[in-house]
């Protein structure tokens, strides 16, 4: 099974960490070193300023001016702290995504109404998925770099930093080239990946572009150097404008309505989804092409037909191939444990929102485990614990009398019925009387069977009576007849002379339980027997393997009789297809009163099943009759006149003869398997993976924060796999945390809000200090605040984002939950991160009658190089749609590593040009 394989994150992340930082270093000195030619440049920040300043909550660490060993031993503590504040981060931002997770996939059931009166109740979640895109999800991936420059900017008295923005822009270099770079190439051979809401992706690609062409005029055009209140308004306003863009075009609104779509449906729930197609392939409804916007209730209960008729039927094909697939490729392992595995399988290729992929990829990489894996597996040991339970019976205090079982048969001759009597519960050690007594029904006392009355006595210690009525036989044919045997009168004996009634006791120690009647059959035996089948059709299941079907003989059982049967076609086919042919003798001996025939249906997993097929029965013959006997009821034998004894006895033969009943022909319907078509509806139904990666108590987020799950291979054995020593390590590393951030409320509280919010708080008071931590890091190395932020924190913040998109690109069908979000997130960090940020300094400058001074400097640079960066890597994208490449991500190999180069060598010309303008080597704004 694909799109499942976990990455080893940590190692990765740690040897990017190390190269950039090596390389960093060494382009830092030789800026030092070499001197710069003099340049008429406006970046007022060329000179630089190695002085460490005080942090909002990190001090100075005295003295200022240390020796270079003290140095190498801060710069080292420095970035070891910074990395796990990066660890701290992201753990925290787990808890977050999973409490948008959880706001986002709130549900709400509709009732669509049918033009019959009929109504059809469906499930819809409250949240547009591109509406929660752009701004939970968004914000949920982004929040470290907005809170970041916020926090720099309210914690510096209002004046501009170099570090917040840097990190925006840095991280939006990050995304767009290194992770959509790494996207692409990770795809398996072969395969390709579209982005599938490119209306959406042209929407906010657009405006990922367009963030920073308007930063890059705020900084240097409307007015340089100093930021005006209505440009940081304005930047602020660009995000609710943004998202109602992004949710127009998903919605095709404006002139999006008055193109032609079909219509097609999700296949895990009643949800309608609209695409964009010719008029020819549109769907007609009542001679009109259906607008998503005035749909009326015709074309809703035939949207709901196309659901139940289409999509889901196609998904339950799928997993039916994979139920079979999975059968063949484990013959040894149980049902069970091959819908545990499919269950996976369905669960790994169900579309995921990108919050679920950045948590996922969280927890692997601190030794948490594969989430889908330990859901899968809770959900396994849950339903065979619910199996398991069973439900004690209760201690009963009081004995209860009663027949066990309630009806009898007999044949006529069989001399006498036994028939049983239990005691059930109380105290076995009492003695208990119990009266009984026969009662006519179709048979008659004296002529049928014995008339009997008496008393049963149990002793201590007894719980089984039996009672024996005696039974009449005779000559004379007659119905199958029944009469009853009734109990009562009970009594229990108290003292040994005294016998009390249940009732004269201060509480009752014995009753009648049910039943307290019962019914005895006398089957005649003087007549050969009517053959017939139970019933005239019976249900199957085609997982039955082999069925049994009853032939009854009934009215007497007489003689040795043979009763030939054969299986004819109906709908389902036999010769192996559905049922194997089955035909043969029935030989009721004397006194024999039931046969079963054997017939094997065939399994072939159907879904839906609903094939027929007949069981006959022939004449019956007699095989030990007397010659006489046989001659009397002969038919070909030539006329001649009967004597009167001989016509009586004819007529007596006649009535003796063995005939078939009313089921002579038995149809036989195979149906599906209930266990299978019940398994195959639980897998197709698509799993709120709320449940997957919410909490419901604080017991089960400490239960997980000091818990060690492996990191799960791609091939599942169905086999428990041990932790391995990387999995322990990053544990290890980063339990502190783990155990810190479970006591934030679970996701169940408030429908996730609680969670949300202290996480918010909890992620705003890290990035504080993960600020603090790049500045004393870059002014000790030597390094500029703006170097410091679009290299390493940049990179750090990014690290999580890197690895989610790389699963999201193995494991979803489209490329949307990859790289789609890239650029909602680019745009996001600037409307959000720099809209608030410099909209609040702004108003405070203003208020001191002062201007905002933002330096344009590296910052413009930076800015401008990533805009026309992003274009050229956009341009690469949207060109690999054509129809030799197939789509953004994947495709052919050559394609697929000239792309990746492309994008890495981007990003990485992006972090050598911003650092030389940021030291002079070339000249910036």
């Amino acid at each position: 099974m694909e799109g499942s394989r976990p990455v080893k994150l940590g190692s990765s992340a740690y040897l990017w960490l190390g190269l950039v930082s090596v390389a960093v270093a060494f382009l830092c000195a030789e800026a030092r070193t070499t001197p710069s030619p003099v340049l008429n440049s406006r970046n007022g920040t060329c000179e630089g300023n190695t002085k460490c300043q005080p942090g909002i909550i990190l001090p100075i660490w005295y003295p200022e001016d240390p020796s270079m060993g003290d140095k190498i031993a801060r710069v080292i503590v420095y970035f070891v702290a910074l990395i796990y504040m990066f660890l701290g981060v992201s753990i925290i931002a787990d808890r977050f995504m999973a409490a948008i997770e959880v706001i986002t996939s709130q549900e709400k059931e509709i009732v669509i109404k049918r033009p019959n009166g009929e109504t059809t109740t469906t499930t819809i979640r409250v949240w547009n998925e591109t509406v929660s895109n752009l701004t939970l999800m968004a914000l949920g991936s982004s929040t470290p770099e907005i809170l970041l420059s916020v926090i720099e900017v309210c914690g510096h008295e209002f004046k501009s930093g170099e570090i917040g923005p840097s990190t925006i822009v840095g991280s939006a270099a990050f995304n767009m080239f290194v992770i959509v770079g790494l996207c692409v190439s990770v795809i398996p051979q072969g395969e390709v990946r579209k982005v599938k809401h490119l209306r959406v992706f042209f929407i906010t690609a657009g405006w990922s572009v367009f963030a920073y062409i308007w930063l890059y005029m705020i900084l240097a055009v409307f007015s340089p150097n100093v930021v005006q209140i209505w440009e940081g308004l304005l930047t602020l306003a660009f995000f609710p404008i943004c998202v109602i863009l992004a949710w127009v075009a998903d919605r095709r609104l404006l002139f999006y309505k008055f193109m032609h779509k079909k219509y097609r449906t999700d296949k895990h729930r009643a949800v309608i989804i609209e695409t964009e197609t010719e008029r020819s392939k549109g769907i007609e409804m009542d001679g009109k092409m259906v607008n998503s916007h005035f749909v009326d209730g015709a074309a809703a209960s035939n949207l709901i037909g196309l659901i139940e008729g289409q999509e889901v039927d196609e998904s339950r094909r799928d997993m039916i191939r994979i139920l079979k697939d999975l059968k063949q490729k484990h013959p040894e392992k149980e049902l069970d444990q091959l819908v545990e595995m499919a269950n996976y399988y369905a669960l790994s290729h169900q579309q995921k929102s990108r919050a679920f992929y950045r948590i996922q990829a969280t927890r692997m990489m601190t030794g948490a485990g594969n989430i889908l894996k330990k859901h899968v597996a809770e959900q396994a040991k849950r339903s065979a614990s619910v199996q398991e339970v069973h439900v004690e019976e209760p201690e009963e205090y009081v004995s209860r009398i009663a027949f066990e079982p309630a009806v009898y048969q007999c044949l006529e001759n069989c001399g006498a019925a036994l028939l049983t009597i239990v005691r059930k519960g109380g105290d076995i050690n009492k003695t208990i009387y119990v009266d009984y007594k026969t009662e006519d029904g179709s048979a008659n006392a004296g002529a049928d069977y014995e008339f009997t009355e008496g008393t049963v006595v149990f002793k201590p210690g007894e719980t089984i009576k039996e009672i024996s009525i005696g039974i009449i036989d005779d000559d004379i044919f007659e119905e199958d007849e029944h009469f009853f045997v009734r109990i009562g009168n009970l009594r229990v004996l108290e003292t040994e002379d005294e016998v009390l009634s249940p009732n004269s006791l201060p509480y009752p120690k014995a009753m009648l339980g049910f039943p307290t009647v019962a019914t005895v059959t006398i089957l005649d035996d003087d007549h050969s027997g009517i053959f017939t089948f139970e019933s005239n059709s019976v249900h199957v299941s085609e997982s039955i393997g082999v069925m049994e079907v009853k032939v009854l003989r009934t009215s007497g059982a007489r003689g040795t009789v043979i009763v030939p049967y054969r299986s004819m076609e109906g709908l389902a086919k036999g010769g192996g297809e559905d049922f194997e042919d089955t035909y043969g003798e029935l030989e009721f001996k004397n006194d024999e009163t039931c046969k079963v025939i054997q017939v094997k249906i065939i399994d072939d997993e159907e879904y839906e099943k609903n094939k027929n097929f007949f069981l006959e029965l022939a004449e019956p013959r007699m095989v030990d009759m007397s010659l006489q006997k046989a001659l009397l009821l002969a038919e070909d034998v030539p006329d001649r006149k009967l004597s009167s004894d001989e016509e009586e006895a004819k007529r007596i033969a006649e009535m003796g003869k063995p005939v078939l009943g009313e089921h002579s022909k038995l149809e036989v319907i195979i149906e599906e398997s209930y266990e299978f078509k019940s398994t195959v509806d639980k897998l197709i139904k698509k799993t709120n993976l709320a449940l997957v990666v919410g909490t419901n108590s604080w017991r089960e987020q400490f239960m997980e924060a000091i818990t060690v799950s492996a990191d799960e291979d791609e091939e599942d054995t169905g086999e428990e796999r041990l932790p391995s020593c990387f999995d322990y390590v990053m544990h290890f590393l980063t339990v502190f945390w783990k155990v810190l951030f479970a006591c934030v409320p679970p996701t169940d509280y408030l429908n996730g809000w609680a969670c949300f919010t202290v996480s918010i708080v909890i992620i705003g008071l890290l990035t504080a200090v993960i600020g603090d931590l790049a500045s004393h890091f870059g002014c000790t190395i030597g390094l500029k605040d703006s170097v410091t932020a679009v290299v390493f924190v940049a990179l750090g913040t990014s690290v999580p984002d890197t690895f989610a998109s790389k699963v999201a690109a193995v494991q979803d069908t489209y490329a949307d939950a990859a790289i789609g979000n890239v650029t909602g997130s680019n745009a996001v960090n600037v409307f959000l991160g720099i809209g608030v940020a410099w909209s609040v300094a702004a108003i405070y400058w203003h208020m001191k009658g002062k201007p905002f001074v933002v330096e344009a400097g590296s910052l413009a640079f930076s800015v401008t190089l990533f805009t026309i960066f992003a274009f050229l890597a956009i341009s690469v994208l949207l060109y690999r749609r054509r129809a030799h490449i197939g789509g953004e991500l994947g495709g052919p190999r050559g394609h697929r590593l000239a792309t990746t180069a492309f994008l890495f060598s981007l990003w990485f010309l992006y972090i050598l040009f911003s650092s030389l303008e940021a030291y002079c080597h070339i000249e910036g704004f």
